[in-house]
């Protein structure tokens, strides 16, 4: 039997109601533990046929229910809000970096593509810039996403607008599993590429902020 499963009380397995509960404490059995060393022909005199089956086979840790896995979300959003009002320059571009990797690091680890990006600007005083922009192939790769999200900040066209937040979202999303890949036979990309599966690697391990983009890491103030 699950080691963790035997202390639940019986009113924690699936399909056993407060009456059955009740049923079962009346003859000492109050925890899944004690119910698993029960004959289940036993258990059904005292629940009945079908409920005393299911709920022996519970306390068991038996359950042939097929699991169904719940559908991945189809967009996914990360967000930048800024300490103070920033102008297009060198931090607003870090900002914009940081998140492309947040973003990616997250589709990858989902095993998701996106086929769009959309980039959204929060300005001084309420007001919201947004676009959207289809990936020429779909992708997780943060070369690729880089391209587009600087694609469509610069198409913002920003002079001396005050942001007060930026946010990118991958929209469009589908498994990587169901997209046809193909080498690029650009050598310098797929080392980049290899590089960037060593890079998840290590962020699995010591966690996403340990390894970036030199830019992402600005010099604290």
């Amino acid at each position: 039997m699950t080691g963790w499963l035997g202390p639940l009380s019986v009113e924690a397995l699936h399909g056993i109601g407060p009456r059955q509960a009740a049923v079962l404490r009346d003859y000492g059995i109050h925890c899944a533990g004690l119910l698993a060393t029960v004959p289940p022909a036993t258990v059904q005199r005292l629940l009945g046929g079908k409920a005393g089956r299911l709920a022996a086979d519970r306390a068991r840790g038996i359950d042939p229910r097929p699991v169904v896995p719940r559908a991945l979300p189809a967009t996914a959003s990360v967000h930048h809000r800024f300490d103070e009002h920033a102008l297009d320059g060198a931090v607003v571009r870090a900002a914009l970096l940081d998140l492309v990797v947040r973003l990616g690091t997250r589709l990858r680890g989902r095993g998701q593509v996106a086929r769009a990006l959309t980039l959204t600007l929060k300005f001084a005083g309420g007001s919201n810039w947004e676009k959207t922009r289809r990936l020429t192939a779909p992708s997780a790769h943060e070369d690729d996403l880089r391209r587009l999200a600087y694609q469509l900040m610069d198409a913002a066209g920003l002079q001396r607008g005050r942001l007060t937040g930026i946010a990118l979202k991958g929209e469009d999303l589908t498994d990587a599993d169901q997209v046809a890949w193909q080498l690029s036979l650009d050598d310098a990309r797929e080392a980049r590429l290899a590089a960037e599966t060593a890079v998840d690697r290590v962020r699995d391990r010591f966690g996403p902020g340990v390894i970036g983009p030199a830019a992402v890491f600005r010099r604290a103030s």
